[in-house]
């Protein structure tokens, strides 16, 4: 099944309201802005909530601005969608478990994690559903953060490469991407805490139905495509399983399918993970960047 939440070609994009919270879309395909509404209150109210769940599922992104709220607001208001995930390499805030600290300042390590387009931990068997990541501290310019709409990316594959990759199916590595920097002993003890992840190329989205491109920074290779039918004498048809999968990751930097967003304290965005990627610009040194993300559980792909 296929979906797409832009307008028509040519219509105009308006702000509007949903209840008592005023929407701007922010491009024909994917983000909007949320004013009018405290993320505090929707923690504690149902249908505020609703509404807000109903607009990610529609936008993908959220983001709203002047988000006063303390820590255990910002927890409470990420669980009702789902339990929260540590992170197995990030720091955790000690009395909030789950809330991931994501502090960059000039005794930071040179950072190679973030500076790629990438679905949060792909590599688990069971990817985050979601997350919401608020900034405390930002840069004066620089540090945006960027989402693209995979099932934008998916839609407007070529018809013969749609056919193509339906079924494949592929490998995600927690160890070829945080564990490459590791000492061997180490990343050989984080591969066999999680061991590397199969998910289709092409998701479901559980809820909205959509399908989805489904590979990414932490896609390794495909592992059903090497058949008879796609390989002569051991060398791959072109083109080829590996020229295949980099085509396939690099659909994530086509402008048209992407929002770009501008961090001020107490912003926050919300994002659904199962259908979208993100690139954290690093720009910004050596000024201070510091955020605090919730992470949700997800399901398995199918």
């Amino acid at each position: 099944m296929e979906h797409t939440l832009a307008p028509p070609e040519g219509a105009p994009v308006r702000a509007h309201h949903r209840g008592s919270i005023r929407v701007e879309p922010l491009t024909c395909t994917i983000g909007a802005e949320l004013s009018g509404v405290n993320l505090g209150d929707a923690a504690r109210d149902d249908d505020l909530f609703e509404e807000i769940r109903s607009l990610l599922l529609q936008y993908k992104v959220l983001f709203l601005r002047d988000q006063d709220i303390t820590r255990a607001e910002h927890v409470a208001f990420a669980e009702r969608f789902g339990a929260l995930e540590d992170h197995p390499v990030a720091g955790s805030d000690p009395e909030h478990p789950g809330l991931v600290r994501i502090y960059k300042d000039l005794d930071s390590p040179a950072e190679s994690y973030e500076g790629a387009l990438h679905t949060d931990a792909t590599w688990r068997e069971r990817p985050p559903m979601g997350a919401v990541l608020r900034c405390i501290e930002g840069p004066p310019v620089g540090g945006d953060t960027i989402w693209v709409n995979m099932a934008e990316a998916y839609r407007r594959l070529p018809e013969d490469i749609r056919t193509k990759i339906r079924g494949l199916r592929a490998r995600h590595s927690i160890e070829a991407t945080f564990g490459a920097a590791m000492p061997q002993e180490k990343r050989h003890a984080l591969k066999e805490r999680f061991p590397d992840a199969e998910h289709p190329v092409v998701r479901v989205h559980p809820e909205t139905g959509e399908e989805i491109l489904f590979v990414n920074a932490f896609t390794t290779h495909f592992v059903n495509y090497h058949t008879p039918e796609n390989v002569r004498f051991g060398q791959d048809f072109a083109p080829g399983a590996g020229l295949l999968l980099n085509y396939l990751i690099g659909q994530a930097a086509i402008p048209e399918y992407q929002v770009r967003w501008r961090w001020t304290p107490n912003s926050v965005a919300i994002w659904d993970n199962r259908s979208t990627q993100h690139y954290a610009v690093q720009d910004y040194w050596p000024a201070v960047r510091r955020m605090e993300r919730a992470g949700i559980v997800g399901d398995r792909p199918f």
